[in-house]
């Protein structure tokens, strides 16, 4: 077998992206034991830094070893018990995976229903809260599948007054659009580290509020293996899974540091990185380049004549959707992009399979360069389709975006 030597792909699909190269090298450090102080010591760091990437003060911040599905299977897992009614609004394909998690949980699972390519009102997630009278409420934030970003700043208050836990799924939205998690009352939150943080997928940090870890608290268990004498259980059914028991994890993560897993140390390493990285440049440097660069390719892809999908007043800062033409093979200008330019973009599912493409701007590649690049190379491709193409305007109009910004 010869050695690793991927091709130099740009990756400007809905994720995964290509990572920060100091990420990457942060990933090639070499190994302590998980119960080393140095190590332990990066695990404390990794709390402290990600209280300000999820802007909280919650204690109970940490990472889920495993991709983004991890962290929102810990999430959902741990906190419903068999019976509990859970809220699902769904505008895309995430929503109906956090209705199958908690349907796989024995939820009596309820959901409402937006078409692609729009968001819920406030008051239509309200009348649903009432007349459901849900535990839990779960929710994406941008759900990349059709490129909208759904507002929560007035959701928190409405589960608080009827009594809800307000759970989000923002693994695509974290850190190229605004996350308060804290002002906006969400009492969990899970994401992942291969869309605009910037790095790999496999690590997934989550931030739970004092309300939520009450709610777990109350099915705390511990292994018998590991169990001293002034360990007790708590009253409440056991948490139906051991990995993602996140009573267990905020034990190991805790001051008891009470062994549940060997910690992914090359994934937690990452995870830092892809936290100082943004933190280094600055929550609203982040949030505004990567808004720049979603706003020029926007401009771009319109110049060249394609449409953009969806509420456009909705749509997230990283990933545009973009119809496919008629009469075109928008696979064939994937295969064409990919494996003549070295671009990737990706296509879409459900409804919306064949119909259009997604074009992110993500992390390290919410960049000019990329942007321009892209464009340039997806006009070569339709025009040599045969789509009319006004030659140049698409870099021109991204161009004009950066420079009136």
């Amino acid at each position: 077998m010869s050695p690793l030597s991927p091709p130099p792909r740009l990756l400007m699909g809905p994720g995964p992206i290509n990572c920060y190269p100091r990420v990457l090298s942060a990933m090639s450090t070499q190994l302590v034991g998980q119960y080393d102080p140095v190590m332990t010591g990066y695990m404390n760091e990794v709390m402290a830094l990600y209280r300000k990437v999820f802007h909280t003060s919650n204690q109970q911040t940490l990472l889920i070893d495993g991709t983004s599905r991890a962290g929102i299977e810990a999430v959902m897992i741990s906190a419903i018990e068999p019976g509990d009614k859970v809220l699902v609004p769904i505008f895309g394909r995430f929503g109906h995976l956090l209705a199958e998690i908690a349907e796989r949980a024995d939820a009596e699972v309820h959901t409402i229903e937006v078409p692609w390519g729009e968001v819920f009102e406030p008051e239509q997630i309200e009348n649903a809260i009432k007349k459901v009278q849900p535990k839990l409420l779960a929710i994406v934030q941008g759900d990349t599948s059709t490129t909208m970003l759904q507002p929560l700043a007035d959701i928190g208050d409405l589960c608080r007054k009827h009594d809800v836990l307000f759970y989000c799924d923002a693994t695509a939205s974290i850190g190229g659009n605004p996350l308060e998690t804290d002002s906006w009352q969400l009492d969990a939150v899970s994401v992942g580290l291969q869309k605009c943080l910037g790095g790999p997928s496999g690590s997934a940090p989550i931030t739970l509020s004092q309300r939520f870890v009450d709610t777990v608290r109350r099915r705390h268990h511990v292994e018998a293996g590991i169990r001293d004498a002034h360990h007790e259980d708590a009253p409440g059914p056991r948490i139906r899974s051991n990995y993602f028991d996140l009573g267990m994890i905020m034990d190991y993560w805790g001051e008891e540091r009470l062994n549940h897993h060997t910690e992914a140390a090359s994934m937690l390493y990452c995870a830092r990185e892809c936290a100082i990285t943004l933190l280094d440049e600055g929550h609203d440097n982040v949030i505004q380049r990567h808004k720049l660069a979603g706003d020029a390719m926007l401009a771009g892809v319109q110049a060249m004549g394609l449409s953009p999908f969806g509420d456009l007043r909705h749509k997230m800062h990283n990933v545009v959707g973009v119809y496919i033409p008629d009469n075109m093979d928008g696979e064939a200008i994937r295969h064409q992009l990919l494996h003549d330019f070295n671009i990737e973009i990706g296509t879409s599912f459900g409804p919306l399979k064949g119909k259009i493409w997604r074009i992110g701007t993500m992390g390290y590649n919410a960049r000019k360069d990329a942007v321009y690049h892209t464009l340039q190379s997806l006009e070569t491709v339709l025009r040599r389709a045969g789509f009319a193409v006004d030659a140049g305007a698409a870099v021109d109009a991204a161009l004009a975006a950066y420079r009136g910004a």
